[in-house]
């Protein structure tokens, strides 16, 4: 979605669920790293949308 904007209690994005380091280092991490993060991500964007902080593609 290209939002990016990060949780300040969190420090995950709001859209994608990642930290910082993580939207930084993703076009350049290899697979098995890409996968790790991704696995973490579900969970992520449940707290998020549980605090009501998440943003989705009908909020922009």
């Amino acid at each position: 979605m290209s939002v990016c904007r990060f949780d300040s209690r969190t420090g995950w994005c709001v859209a994608c669920g990642r930290t910082l380091a993580e939207c930084r280092e993703w076009k350049k991490a290899p697979r098995p790293r890409l996968l790790a993060i991704s696995r973490t991500l579900p969970a992520r964007l449940d707290k998020l949308d549980a605090r009501g902080v998440r943003v989705v593609a009908d909020d922009l």
